[in-house]
């Protein structure tokens, strides 16, 4: 037993040196997380359903984030590894005292921040969900203070992953949002049945602690120590706080984004919060396991290349890197858009989450195949930019999506609601029959073009930067990979509606299982099938993405060196 618990110590703190294999890490554990994810969205619907009380849960998340992005997520990664990468390199000792400056700088900050918050909470609240009844305001004031708590442990967490990131050992790193999600299953499962929707706000906190505890092994193992030392005046800090300002305001500036699509969703009624968020949260599933992915196994090679004033391979590996994952995030979003139904109904659609509740979700997560794709490629623009050391860039753009965001989601919200032609334009192409809150759709259409506006902006100024680096062939890629796409979307409506409609008959007659496994089975079949359709269509373009993952595949399986 203690040959297999010390086996998977040295698998969790084990390295990766390249960025296929840190990538695919990456990819496995990332998606384990967003499975998870969809668990805990599966079971807190089920639970609470589409109301004021998972409303109030979603709400509580906005302040906490935003005081979080402010305080350090906002760039500590991308900020805090080149400078410790270079201390590393010159003088080791002096590079953990800049990792323990951090972290104490932030537990002292967290300190001051939590006591301003805790007291004013009430009024924090009240002011950005001035429509909720009162009974709901309250709760997500207490729910708020409680989901505050994790900002301490995802701040110290954030500056492991920063020593994990330098030393390869994306093991460690990826396993933390599992252990995140698992947290927050925790506390739906076990103490929501008791405590009803604080129970879900404790799980939070137990899930952020473990996402620490479980990076705070390899880290050390690394070679951290932990002192209390707070050396804000090291030319170091200086140097990272410079950095971290423009991000911190980056990040800070999505934050206030959602706060601003919160309240709006809160103005439009009961359950237009949770409906948002949760088509948000499914949108972002193949974002955070293709985008986030990639751009995070490719900084490190991204950063050593312009550092290294090697252009050329710069911009090679940037191409290729966007090239790749294009391939698969185009195809993904034109999927989500043809099988938003069967995806919500599997992931949703169950207790309190019922048939009306599933149809605006699922047309809300249909809206997003208008910037699914550019936001998957977004990631791996921003680290384009940090590697050229460039933050206010990002920032800039970040502060303007903001701008277009608040005044896009503004008009549409209103504009669906209030103009039957648009309803009925929107019904016809979602499908829609019964009644459904227009408002929340026209929020998530603003929203998503917004989000279409942002990847836009990045990459003109990302051209603008450092020059052409593969612009026509990107171009010439992309008209290529989007006609697949557009083919295989097509199909997959009318090889879903044959498998409902002829295959499942006949199954049901022969298996009586629960309804959930044959929208399941459906899902899996059109998706597989759909998919093989856009790999023949792409081989014909003659993508060359295509041999990539097939070299991936076959290496996999040892059949080819």
């Amino acid at each position: 037993m203690n040959m297999g618990f010390g086996k998977i110590k040295n698998l969790i703190s084990s390295k990766q040196s390249t960025i296929k294999g840190a990538a695919i890490i990456l990819i496995i554990t990332v998606f384990l997380s967003r499975i998870l994810g969809l668990i805990r969205d599966r079971l807190l619907a089920g639970f609470f359903g589409a109301g004021i009380e998972l409303d109030s849960y979603f709400a509580a998340f906005r302040i906490p984030d935003l005081i979080f992005n402010i305080l350090f997520a906002g760039g500590i990664i991308v900020s805090l590894l080149p400078i410790f990468a270079e201390y590393q390199k010159k003088d080791e000792k002096e590079s953990w005292k800049i990792i323990n400056t951090m972290i104490n700088f932030f537990i002292v900050s967290f300190l001051v921040f939590s006591t301003f918050f805790f007291i004013f909470t009430p009024q924090i609240i009240s002011s950005t969900i001035s429509s909720f009844p009162p009974e709901a305001q309250e709760a997500t004031v207490i729910l708020s203070r409680m989901i505050f708590i994790s900002v301490l442990f995802f701040g110290i967490s954030s500056v492991l992953s920063t020593i994990l990131n330098y030393f390869n050992r994306f093991v460690a790193y990826s396993l933390a949002p599992i252990f995140y999600n698992l947290g927050i299953i925790f506390g739906v499962v076990f103490l929501a049945p008791h405590w009803g929707i604080y129970g879900a706000g404790v799980g939070v906190i137990i899930g952020s602690l473990a996402h620490l505890l479980i990076q705070l092994p390899s880290a050390i193992k690394c070679g951290y120590q932990y002192e209390f030392t707070l050396k804000l005046r090291h030319p170091a800090i200086k140097n990272l706080f410079t950095l971290m300002l423009p991000r911190a305001i980056a990040a800070s500036a999505s934050q206030i984004n959602f706060i601003v699509a919160t309240s709006i969703a809160a103005s439009i009624g009961a359950g237009a919060i949770s409906v948002f968020y949760f088509s948000n949260n499914l949108r972002y599933v193949p974002i955070g396991i293709i985008g986030v992915s990639f751009a995070t196994a490719a900084f490190p090679v991204f950063s050593k290349l312009w550092a290294e004033e090697k252009r050329e391979e710069f911009c090679k590996s940037f191409t290729s890197v966007f090239l790749q994952t294009m391939y698969v995030a185009l195809p993904i979003g034109f999927l989500i858009f043809a099988l938003r139904q069967p995806i919500v109904a599997t992931i949703l659609q169950t207790g309190q989450f019922g048939i009306s509740s599933a149809e605006i979700t699922a047309a809300c997560l249909g809206m997003y195949v208008i910037s699914t794709f550019a936001q998957c490629l977004v990631p791996i623009l921003l680290r384009g930019f940090f590697s050229l050391k460039d933050t206010i860039t990002p920032t800039a753009i970040a502060l303007v999506f903001v701008v277009i965001s608040y005044f896009l989601s503004i008009f549409f919200a209103n504009l669906f609601q209030e103009n039957i032609y648009v309803a009925n334009i929107v019904k016809s192409i979602f499908g829609l029959n019964g009644t459904v809150n227009f408002g929340v759709l026209g929020l998530v259409f603003g929203f998503n073009l917004a989000l279409l506006s942002e990847f836009l902006l990045l990459i003109i100024y990302f051209y603008k930067k450092i020059g052409d680096f593969g612009i026509k062939k990107m171009t010439i890629s992309f008209i290529k990979m989007f006609a697949a796409s557009l083919i295989m979307a097509i199909s997959s409506v009318f090889i879903l509606f044959f498998i409902q409609n002829s295959i499942d008959p006949i199954l049901i007659n022969l298996i009586h299982l629960p309804e959930i496994v044959y929208i399941l089975f459906d899902l899996c079949l059109t998706s597989s099938i759909a998919i093989i359709i856009y790999i023949i269509i792409t081989s014909i373009y003659g993508c060359k993405e295509v041999d990539f993952y097939k070299d991936c595949v076959l290496k996999k399986l040892k059949i080819r060196k």
